[in-house]
């Protein structure tokens, strides 16, 4: 039998184009990097850097730029075997803005609509979605068809085996207005999610929409009371909060850094949440350690590439700071 992966992710992917110039606006930047992106792909790649075997499933455009992807996967040492192409629908690409330590606006061009939207249930391998010893999904996975359906699909196979993670990952700009009946609303489809994942992660504002709440620790428990055994809610500057259904609470301040990009942050924590619950960590270590993973990732100018290694993440939590930027980083 195979051996099975330690984290399957599912969902967006897509060609980052950053500019190599930070405080400019997009009208006056000349030079751009070009990086692989998309949160659950991003996450994929983190775990991969802390020596996990991943996984992604996604889809991209039968282009060169979905080329590109698949290239960057393989470098990245994630499995590219469900990464298949859509014949309709063109790669995404996404801009930003580096405005340093806090506004970096993105810009999302997935018209007329993203592959990775295209995800059907009848292309799934659920045997090995479900034997894996985590499955990460996300909020932008539920707001179209057939993505939507087939992520549920992914969730009832895992019937809460292992650790299976919702991350809230709200983007308002892609629930259009076919999603504006009661029945297909966020909210609703996420609680539909949330019930079948043992593990939530989301910011205030993903909190907000998927409970209600927006206070931190209410947040969490609503989180909770939803279906997960264990909610992270990030607070970005105010750290991020743990609360697990046993009782167990972690609050863990943010690691001091310089910030250059604050996109691949929570990507990068991402990646580290599930090394460290595959590790069987104690909570307050797990964030901790997650905490430096996204703050070394801030202190760069890429997501993907940016991802640290476990002697990077070690030397951050021992100097208390990202001080400096490690040896290989993004320039």
């Amino acid at each position: 039998m195979p051996e099975r992966y330690d984290v399957i992710t599912m969902g967006r992917i897509g060609v980052d184009l950053y500019p190599l110039q930070t405080g400019l606006p997009l009208a006056r930047v000349d030079t751009f990097g070009k990086f692989l992106g998309g949160s659950p792909s991003n996450v994929a790649v983190a775990a991969a850097r802390l020596g996990r075997r991943t996984a992604v499933v996604t889809r991209t455009g039968r282009d060169a730029f979905g080329e590109y992807l698949h290239h960057q996967l393989r470098e990245f040492g994630v499995d590219d075997r469900w990464v298949t192409p859509v014949d309709a629908y063109p790669t995404p690409v996404t801009f930003c803005e580096i405005f340093p330590p806090d506004d970096f606006p993105l810009y999302f061009y997935r018209q007329p609509k993203a592959p990775d939207l295209e995800i059907r249930t009848s292309e799934l391998d659920l045997e090995a979605i479900r034997s894996a010893r985590v499955f990460w999904m996300t909020g932008t996975g539920l707001c179209a068809e057939p993505s939507r359906t087939a992520t549920l699909a992914a969730l009832r196979a895992r019937d809460r085996r292992g650790i299976t993670v919702f991350d809230l990952d709200w983007r308002p700009m892609f629930w259009g207005t076919a999603d504006d009946a009661p029945e297909n609303a966020p909210a609703a489809r996420y609680r539909e999610a949330l019930a079948l994942a043992t593990v939530a992660v989301g910011n205030l504002d993903e909190c907000e929409i998927a409970t209600g709440e927006r206070e931190p620790h209410a947040a969490a428990r609503a989180l909770i009371g939803a279906g997960a055994e264990l909610a992270v809610v990030k607070q970005g500057p105010g750290g991020v909060l743990a609360v697990h259904r046993d009782g167990a609470v972690a609050e863990v301040p943010p690691l001091p850094v310089e910030v250059v990009n604050g996109l691949g942050a929570g990507d990068a924590f991402g990646g580290a949440l599930c090394h460290g619950l595959l590790a069987g960590w104690e909570t307050g270590r797990i964030m901790r350690y997650a905490n430096a993973a996204g703050a070394i990732v801030a202190s760069r100018l890429a997501c993907s590439s940016a991802m640290p290694f476990p002697y990077e993440v070690e030397a951050a939590l021992t100097e208390g700071a990202v001080t400096s930027r490690p040896t290989g980083a993004t320039p």
